[in-house]
């Protein structure tokens, strides 16, 4: 059979489950029209935008010089920030010990199985299922959120870390051995310096995710501008609904747009070192 054949079969295989998957769902065609008519309407309630979400709220009364520091847009975004900040850094330090034991490279034997299955199980549950949890156990706000966020994060990250490790050359590590260091001065002269650049975009890429799922976990009570998002979807106010949205959107492009100049400026500076 020759290639094209396979993949014409591939296709014809993808297609046929794709149709038994569709109709063990039960999955119903016709709300998708009833679906278009009611995002026609949430679009026409929601625009244009309700600006209110940027003046100060009338409680409690604002002591700030600049009203817009007292605003839902403001108090939400930063809360936010300062949620998925905290939990990016406490995340990154604490999932390097995990990720070293987890190294290949490094040889921690049958512990590296271990470190390994706790960062998988930490990755199975999302962020939003942790918020749930720790809602549950120590209360709405921003104290769910950011351990929340740092719980995956060590798991999210210490898979990336570990992996950065494994990538590092064993010529350097080999000699290091040679020279009789031990392995926690092997990871910190060899293996540290040789994987920095992974790490710090690995940690750049982390702060945006987690300023991305902050506000959506903020939809369960663990604070953020996500509470100011599920209240009004509540209520009903979808023109303030998509305010909300749109300063996300806008706020997770600047991070982004930052994150990425910080990456391009330091590789590009390391490169040229």
């Amino acid at each position: 059979m020759t290639e094209k054949n396979k993949t014409q079969l591939s296709l014809v295989v993808a297609v046929f489950i794709l149709f038994v998957f569709s109709n063990n769902l039960n999955l119903d065609t016709g709300s998708i029209i009833d679906g278009s008519r009611n995002s026609k309407d949430f679009i026409q309630e929601a625009l244009p935008l309700d600006m209110s979400v940027f003046d100060a709220q009338p409680y409690p009364e604002c002591e700030k010089k600049i009203p817009f520091f007292c605003s839902v847009a403001w108090l939400g975004l930063s809360e936010t920030f300062q949620m998925a900040y905290i939990a990016t850094i406490l995340g990154f330090l604490l999932a390097i010990p995990f990720s070293v034991v987890a190294s290949s490279n490094l040889n921690f034997g049958k512990f590296k199985f271990i470190s390994r299955s706790m960062l998988s199980f930490i990755r199975v549950l999302p962020s939003l299922v942790w918020a749930i949890f720790f809602v549950v156990a120590v209360g709405l706000g921003p104290l769910a959120g950011v351990l929340a966020m740092t719980i995956y994060t060590i798991g999210f990250l210490g898979k990336l870390q570990y992996e950065a490790f494994e990538g590092v050359s064993n010529h350097p590590i080999e000699s290091a051995k040679a020279i009789g260091m031990k392995k926690w001065q092997i990871v910190h002269h060899v293996v540290f310096p040789e994987s920095a650049n992974n790490l710090m975009s690995q940690l750049l890429f982390m702060l945006e995710y987690n300023m991305r799922h902050g506000a959506i976990i903020g939809l369960v009570g663990a604070g953020g501008i996500g509470y100011y998002l599920n209240l009004y979807l509540k209520l009903g106010i979808y023109d303030r609904v998509m305010s909300i949205l749109m300063i996300m959107f806008v706020s997770v492009m600047l991070i982004d747009s930052i994150s990425n100049a910080l990456r391009k400026k330091y590789f590009n500076e390391t490169n040229k070192s």
